[in-house]
């Protein structure tokens, strides 16, 4: 039974950050819209609030809640809890965090309120990355990771993705002119 609770936990995790991470490029299109003309801005926010929508409501909340379901219930097959296991529920709930922030930028792109840039929500974006990464690894590699390695490698990880991110938006820049 532990197998197909880890498989379905396993699905959910992958639904849930395909919608964490295509929520956020729906939310930079959306803001990026406001910019252009009356008519185009009024088509696109009209668009981009139904696909926001669906994505936020039809896939993404439901499967964080089944994500936290079928891994609280993978969780009650340890005891007691590991150590590596109490680090990776720390990521989790930074995780839940983060998605409660995109709740919230949900919620006012929903009412036509647009607070970030679309070169700040590309930052925040990659948190989803980060966690991510750190999660995985730290669910494979267990025990067998020294602390050291892990941090300084996820730092060098977040290092090469604000470096990705600065390298993207000056050709985006040099491109625009």
């Amino acid at each position: 039974m532990f197998f197909y609770i880890k498989a379905l936990h396993i699905i959910f995790i992958v639904t849930w950050f395909s919608g964490m991470f295509y929520i956020v490029r729906l939310f930079i299109y959306n803001t990026e819209a406001q910019e252009k003309s009356e008519i185009e801005k009024r088509i696109l926010t009209d668009q981009f609030s139904i696909m926001i929508r669906r994505l936020w409501l039809g896939i993404t909340w439901p499967s964080a809640i089944l994500t936290l379901i079928f891994g609280g219930w993978m969780a009650t097959y340890f005891y007691p809890i590991p150590q590596w296991l109490w680090i990776k529920l720390g990521f989790v709930v930074a995780l839940y965090a983060y998605h409660f922030t995109l709740q919230r930028i949900y919620a006012e792109e929903m009412k036509g309120i647009f607070r970030f840039s679309s070169n700040q929500l590309r930052i925040w974006n990659e948190v989803a990355t980060i966690l991510l990464v750190a999660i995985v690894m730290l669910v494979t590699v267990k025990q067998n990771m020294s602390w050291a390695w892990g941090i300084a490698g996820l730092l060098l990880f977040v290092l090469l993705l604000m470096s990705a991110i600065k390298i993207y938006k000056l050709i985006r820049n040099s491109n625009k002119q």
